[in-house]
């Protein structure tokens, strides 16, 4: 009976362990999506703006 109840222990620690690193991941993920530049980014911070065609002026 001890050894199934250490062994039920064990198992809890682990699955405590996967879960809670599988959130960690997920968490990391969020917030790398969240804070990537979403386009081009001058030196400044700013979003450069779009280059126009000379030939057309």
């Amino acid at each position: 009976m001890k050894k199934l109840l250490a062994l039920a222990v064990v198992a809890g620690g682990v699955l405590f362990v996967v879960k809670r690193n599988k959130a960690a991941k997920a968490e990391a993920d969020l917030w790398r999506e969240a804070t990537a530049p979403t386009g081009p980014v001058s030196a400044n911070g700013t979003t450069p703006a779009k280059a126009t065609d000379a030939s057309h002026n």
